[in-house]
């Protein structure tokens, strides 16, 4: 109220000025345009993507200026990406950012709008136009090909589909992966692969007492899948795993590791010449290959083992043509100084039978509007420290920002950099709305678009966990969209 009758005060005053003079008009006038439209001093922000990135966009934002408030669009009606569809089930300590997550969005400055497909049900230009900054944070929900022949048979997928397929992505629940064959090939040599494998071989019983899907639990019970084999273009020394997903593996239940003596040759002597980090990681796969034949594990009914110095070539079909019946590997050379080694080809192949090969080469992002500058090739934004190249008020964090790389945790430094950009572009008023605050909720309301608010999200995780506990597990998800909008309806 006393906002508004200093702006009538500004205005009255205004007027009898542009009466008594024409000097000061312009001058008078924009002041009175910028007072009465952005008085509030209230700054806007529309994330785009609720997973860590977002959230923790989010919150650096909000403890960052005491008046701003956060709008973050999702376009699954349910929140936390990466940590509910990403995360192994096996590792529910990592799951516990959430809780975190859960109390930001409770605070009355942040508002989640789930079921929001940003593109489809509002453009990016009409979000651009509605707040003071625009943060792309939604991710990488694509993954790089092969690019080799046979890659489109039955029995090849990606290791992203086969993640959301357990966890219970929407997209990927019909996914049906091919279980029927002793011998799995993970192409790829880092975490992602590591889960996929873990998974695949770990006992069910394990499996029960985790949040993994009804659907995933019933066909893995029933999986043939006896050996998995982690295949690498490279060395050792140039994994991508972290010590701990590295030891977890080593001591999979009734699961024998198979590292090759010959792998590990020429760098045992190097070991402790390493950072502690590769040393570590090292120090355990040279451990792990030269131990004793009475240290393996005695009640092992299934193996896993890494296969270095190779690179896929072809996809080899059955005898019908229309499913895998192995793997076609190209054996390298490891050339160049330590540190810098790249693999060049031979031209010595090597077969390997399988009815499942998984290729775990990497995520990208792919491009929400045409209009924004993007990198095809890397997969990301163009940025420059979160700032979308030529594109005032647009940002972005997270994957889509510097591609698909690091934990979860660390997302955080990222998007504290992203968010400190900002803030000091809404302090030194690089970005500054000049219309009134549409209502994102009325907008989607009268598009007809069902966006689901946090208070909606808590249903559906409270009837998740309901659902999980009558069955001695953490949650049982709901893994359809439709039934998702269906439990909000009924309440």
């Amino acid at each position: 109220m006393s906002k508004a009758f200093t702006s009538l005060q500004l205005f009255n005053s205004s007027l009898a000025c542009f009466q008594s003079s024409n000097l000061y008009r312009p001058c008078l006038y924009r002041l009175f345009q910028r007072t009465l439209c952005t008085g509030s001093n209230t700054p806007s922000v529309c994330i785009v993507g609720s997973g860590p990135a977002g959230f923790y966009t989010a919150q650096s934002l909000l403890k960052g200026h005491k008046k701003l408030t956060v709008d973050m669009l999702e376009r699954l009606p349910v929140p936390f990406g990466l940590v509910r569809f990403g995360v192994a089930p096996d590792h529910p300590e990592v799951k516990n950012v959430i809780n975190q997550f859960t109390t930001l969005a409770e605070g009355d400055r942040f508002h989640f709008h789930g079921n929001v497909n940003v593109g489809k049900d509002v453009s990016l230009t009409e979000l651009r136009q509605m707040y003071d900054a625009v943060v792309l944070s939604y991710g990488a929900d694509d993954d790089k090909q092969l690019g080799i022949p046979g890659e489109h048979l039955d029995g090849v997928l990606s290791a992203r589909s086969f993640v959301g397929w357990y966890n219970g992505l929407p997209e990927d629940r019909e996914l049906n992966p091919k279980l029927d064959s002793e011998t799995a090939v993970i192409i790829g040599q880092g975490n992602v692969a590591l889960d996929v494998a873990r998974i695949l071989l770990t006992p069910i019983d394990i499996l029960k007492k985790t949040d993994i899907t009804q659907y995933s639990l019933e066909r893995l019970a029933e999986s043939k899948v006896k050996h998995v084999i982690l295949i690498g273009r490279r060395g050792p020394l140039q994994i991508s795993y972290t010590i701990k997903e590295l030891r977890e593996m080593m001591k999979l239940p009734q699961c024998q590791p198979i590292l090759h003596r010959k792998d590990f040759e020429h760098i045992k002597g190097i070991v402790e010449e390493l950072p502690r980090p590769k040393r570590r990681l090292t120090q355990l796969m040279v451990d792990t290959a030269f131990r004793p034949s009475e240290d393996r594990t005695e009640d092992a009914i299934k193996d896993w083992r890494m296969e270095f110095l190779r690179s896929p070539v072809e996809v080899l079909p059955s005898q019908d043509g229309g499913k895998v019946a192995g793997l076609r590997l190209r054996i390298n050379n490891l050339v160049g100084e330590v540190g810098r080694e790249y693999a060049v080809a031979t031209d010595e192949v090597e077969d390997i039978p399988c009815g499942l090969v998984l290729r775990s080469i990497g995520y990208k992002s792919t491009c929400i509007d045409q209009t924004v500058p993007f990198d095809d090739r890397l997969g990301i934004v163009k940025n420059n420290q979160g700032r979308v190249n030529n594109m005032t008020g647009l940002y972005c964090s997270g994957w889509v920002k510097r591609g698909p790389q690091g934990a979860i945790l660390s997302t955080l430094n990222d998007a504290m950099e992203t968010s400190k950009v900002i803030l000091k572009d809404i302090e030194k008023e690089v970005i500054h709305k000049l219309k009134g605050q549409h209502n994102i909720k009325e907008l989607l309301k009268e598009r007809g678009v069902q966006s689901l608010s946090f208070d909606d999200w808590k249903i559906i995780d409270q009837l998740e966990t309901e659902r999980g506990n009558a069955n001695d597990r953490p949650r049982e998800k709901i893994t359809s969209i439709q039934e998702m909008l269906k439990v909000v309806e009924k309440t």
